[in-house]
């Protein structure tokens, strides 16, 4: 399930990207695309904690560690671009 909500944050990024960049309103785009990355970490969370019901620890220890890192990279980069029109807004603006 997290790999669906990912590409559709991702989707939903560009989707933001090209309607600022078209003059159209983006904030709902931006929203949505905000929204499915938080969801794109709750259901990792959900898919993790089944690994600790189950105490796979030979699967946490192998996949934890460079998906955190992933997670973090993936996260900042959404929220830099989905907040980037805004950000342009108040560059222009000025």
């Amino acid at each position: 399930m997290w790999i669906i909500f990912g590409v559709i944050a991702i989707i939903v990024t560009f989707i933001n990207l090209y309607m600022y960049a078209a003059g159209k309103d983006y904030k709902l785009a931006m929203a949505m695309g905000l929204s499915f990355t938080a969801l794109t970490l709750c259901a990792d969370y959900s898919y993790v904690s089944r690994w600790v019901k189950a105490e796979d620890w030979a699967a946490l220890s192998d996949v934890v560690p460079g998906m955190a890192r992933a997670l973090w990279f993936l996260t900042i980069v959404s929220i830099l671009l989905n907040i980037a029109p805004i950000l342009l807004e108040l560059k222009g603006k000025k």
